[in-house]
Order: structure tokens, then sequence, then C-alpha cells
């Protein structure tokens, strides 16, 4: 198992994810329902003046009873959409599928493509492509279209008066039929890209909350880290000078395995007292000095000697690919998101050998790559990459080195990706454009 990330979805997130489409699915059963209606006492107003106000003969008994199976059917969504169950996008279709058989059958007992109420067929086109998938939007399409087709050879011919009925030539018809073909086609292919469009921007946007909410909490992290930073400063301090005084001590002097001890814990305190100090310069307390300016090769290299310093038990291979010789700012951030994907690395993979790669394109993106041979990531961990306490310790907490790599590394304008390698074990890449390492007289001279 890999202890970079949780192995197990947490069902808040998932519900959070499915809620909004489960609403979505019945808020658009519901504007069916009510559009339905509508079309119901359309109809039904439409039957009665056509037929006894304007005197033109109609099968109102057959209009009447498919207008009674819409009315039944629009009980039975009622009663469907009261349900626990979401509405699925093939109920949705099945729902206007029906609509467009009871247009057909009253059509068909009402002239047919005679008449003029036909290019209501067109409403039916409009609100699937809002409500459906591409996919189901076919479907509705089709039946229109084959609904369309056959009206123009089957129907009951419209009587406008007791003996004669409309009759339309055939080029009169293709020619309707072509114009039915290029609403319907121009309908839905405009409707389909406006909700592409709005869809991409509701992703973007929440990109963005998700970000924003992101920054939020890392400036509180940010808070704390000092704050703990402060507050550890003066006991490192007094553990500092005792040890001091210790390894001058005769009794301690005199015992070299004590000795050897001390200046061990002088050398850790000393080390805590480091990470101390880098994190206060981190959250701006040290403003007052001057970045530090290395090579890139050099910046690498110390990267990889101090990761080793740190852990004397484990093996790590460096290898720099078309490195360029320029001068970057040593960026303490970017140092602690590389030692945290090695840190993380070695704690996948224990008796592994690690590599980190530095290369660099010809378009200016440095990439740091860290490998391992280890057991790699499962489906879980890569869809929740980056993500805060994800981690699969089982510890309260923990899991926010990657999350803070994650953001550091959109900081400097890249990225962080994780893969499985196809020789076994995983690959974490951190890429950024080094124009963003680079002082501010070099950026402008670039």
């Amino acid at each position: 198992m890999n202890p970079l990330l949780s192995s197990t979805p947490e069902p808040v997130a998932e519900s959070v994810v499915v809620a909004p489409e489960r609403r979505a699915g019945r808020a658009n059963l519901r504007q069916l329902i009510e559009l339905r209606w509508l079309a119901v006492g359309g109809q039904l107003a439409t039957v009665l003046v056509v037929h006894a106000g304007l005197d033109i003969a109609l099968p109102w008994a057959e209009m009447l009873t498919l207008l009674g199976v819409l009315v039944a059917f629009n009980l039975f969504s009622i009663w469907r959409n009261r349900l626990t169950q979401p509405v699925s996008q093939i109920e949705l279709c099945v729902a206007l599928l029906v609509d467009v058989g009871v247009l057909t059958g009253q059509l068909y007992l009402a002239g047919g493509s005679d008449n003029p109420f036909i290019y209501l067929y067109l409403l039916q086109v409009a609100v699937a492509s809002v409500l459906l998938r591409p996919a189901y939007l076919m479907a509705i399409v089709l039946s229109t279209l084959t609904g369309f087709v056959v009206l123009t050879q089957w129907h009951r011919p419209l009587l406008l008066d007791a003996d004669a009925a409309t009759t339309l030539s055939p080029t009169y018809l293709g020619g309707l039929l072509l114009c039915f073909l290029l609403n319907v086609g121009l309908l839905s292919v405009f409707i389909v890209r406006i909700n592409r469009n709005l869809r991409q921007r509701d992703a973007e946007l929440a990109e963005l909350r998700q970000r924003a909410a992101e920054e939020v909490h890392i400036v509180r992290m940010g808070l704390l880290a000092s704050g703990a930073a402060h507050e550890l400063g003066t006991p490192l301090a007094t553990l500092s000078v005792i040890l001091g005084d210790w390894a001058h001590m005769a009794p301690f002097a005199a015992e070299p395995e004590l000795r050897e001890e001390i200046e061990e814990m002088q050398r850790q305190v000393l080390r805590c007292k480091a990470i101390v100090t880098g994190i206060l310069m981190s959250a701006g307390e040290m403003r007052g000095e001057a970045p530090g300016l290395t090579r890139l090769q050099d910046f690498i290299d110390q990267l990889a000697a101090a990761w080793r310093r740190a852990h004397p038990n484990a093996t790590l291979a460096l290898r720099c690919e078309a490195l360029p010789e320029v001068e970057i700012i040593s960026d303490t951030a970017l140092q602690q998101v590389v030692a945290n994907l090695l840190d993380n690395a070695a704690e996948a993979a224990p008796s592994a050998r690690l590599a980190l790669v530095a290369a660099c394109s010809d378009d200016g993106m440095l990439t740091l790559s860290v490998l391992d041979d280890g057991p790699g990531f499962d489906a879980v961990q890569l869809k929740h990459f980056g993500e805060p306490y994800r981690s699969s310790k089982g510890q309260p907490g923990r899991g926010m080195g990657l999350f803070l790599s994650v953001n550091v590394a959109r900081t400097l304008g890249g990225r962080l990706e994780a893969r499985n390698r196809e020789e076994g074990g995983a690959a974490v890449t951190l890429t950024l454009p080094l124009a963003s390492l680079l002082p501010r007289q070099s950026r402008t001279d670039a």
C-alpha cells in the first residue's frame, strides 16, 4: 500500500458529486410535468376551437382519448417524482418519447404533415437538447424525424369543409421535410453547444472556488506553523545551551559513549532549529534577507545530498539530463516539495531504490521526477492525488504534504502529476517553467 494517499474514498465526497445530479433529475422531470400540463390544455383548447368554432370536422373522440393517455402518464410522472430514487436520463428520454408518440397520434388524426402544428416536433427537440445527453438526444431526434416522414405518407386527411380534403404536392412535402431537418439539426447542435459551454464555465468556477478554499486553508496552516515555530524557538535554544554545558562537564567528557550521544543530540537540535528557521522564512518572518542564488545543477545536487544525509539507510540515484547553465533562486519551498516527494517514495518502498531525475525541455519546462520500485498507486489514490487528508497511514491530520506540494507547484506555474510506471513502481513528476526560478533581471533579459 502506498502511504502517499488513502486507499478508500470518502462517502461524503462522492455524495457531494452525486447530490446535484439527483436534484437536477428531479427538477427536470418536474419541468416536463409542467410543460405536459400546458400541452394538454393547449391541445384541448385547439381541438375544441377547431371542431366547434371553425366547424372543421375532427375525430374529436379519438383525440380526446389520446389526451386522456397523456393526462394519465403525467399523473404517473408526478407519483414517480415523489419516490426517493434519482431520476435517470433514460426515464427522461422515455417521458419525451411518450410526448412525441402522443403528438404523432394527434397529427395522424388531423392531417399529418398538412397540419401546421407539425412543427411542435421542434419543441420536443429543443427540450431534449437541454435535458438529455447527446446519445439520448439522438433518440428523440430520430423519433421526430421518423414521425414526420411517416405522417407525410400515412395520415387522416384534414377536412376543411364537408367535401374537400387538403392535399400538398410532393415537391412541397420534400421542401417541408428538408426545412424540418435543417431546423432540427441546427437547433440541437446550437443548444448542445450552449449547454457544453455552460457546463465548462460551471466546472471552471467550481475549480476556482476549490482553489480559493485551498488557499484559505493554506493561509491558516501557515499561521499555525509560524506560531508553532515561534513557540519552539525558546525550548530548542534552551536544549542547545544545556547540551553545550553537558559536553564540557567532566563526568560526560570522560565517557566516550555519552559524549557521542550528546553530540548526536546537539546535531538533532541544530537540525530542528534549521527546520524552524525554514518555517519562519517561508512564513515571511525573515524577508530582510535577500534570496540566495545558485546554479541549477548545484541546486539539484544539494537537494539530493541533503536528503541522503537525512536518510543514510536509503539509496537515492540522481540523474540530470540536459540542464542549462543558469543561475536560479534557491527556493526553500521547492526544496521542501522535492524532499517531501522523496520522503513519501521512501515510505512507500522502504527497501527499493529511489531515483531523482531532473531534465529541462526545449520549451523551458523543468521536470523533477521521483521514481521508486514500490507497489505503485491504486486507482483510488491516483483519482484523489493531492487532496488534503488523504494519507493511508491511518493517522489524523496526515496527508497534507502532497496537498501543499500541489499548491506550491501551482504557485510556481507548474503542476504535480502521479502515474504508475510500466516497468513497475510509481513516478511523481513536478513540472514547472524554469523562468519562475530565474532572478527578475534574468527573466527580463529572456
